[in-house]
């Protein structure tokens, strides 16, 4: 399985970005997708999880709440990361991660996509 997380670039303040996620790869159920970031010199934390084949309950750090917006595609095995009213301190890798199974025997596992960087500057 494999995750690849696309979409960052270079945006002024107050713009937006959407950051896509897709997993490939013999996938039973995705029950988890969140997004994470890891800004210069700062631990990684937690932008935006949505949990639940029907995105029944999502998660977001205060930081971004109301101006970010997690979104999941099942059919797809993608997620995505809307982005407004972006802020000079957004600008850090973003990784997608998921808890998924492969197989109807096993328990959901974690996996991380590569980052993809998210530079917010005028």
């Amino acid at each position: 399985v494999q995750l690849q997380a696309f979409g960052g670039g270079l945006v002024q303040p107050g713009g937006s970005l959407t950051l896509s996620c897709t997993a490939s790869g013999t996938i039973i159920d995705i029950n988890v997708w969140g997004w994470y970031r890891q800004a210069p010199g700062k631990q990684r934390e937690l932008v935006a999880r949505i949990t639940g084949y029907r995105g029944d309950s999502t998660n977001y750090a205060d930081t971004v709440k109301d101006r970010f917006t997690i979104l999941r595609d099942n059919l797809k095995y993608k997620a995505t990361l809307e982005m407004n009213s972006l802020k000079p301190e957004d600008t850090a890798v973003y990784y997608c991660y998921a808890e998924l199974n492969e197989d109807y025997y096993s328990a959901y596992k974690a996996y991380w996509g590569q980052g993809t960087l998210v530079t917010v500057s005028s």
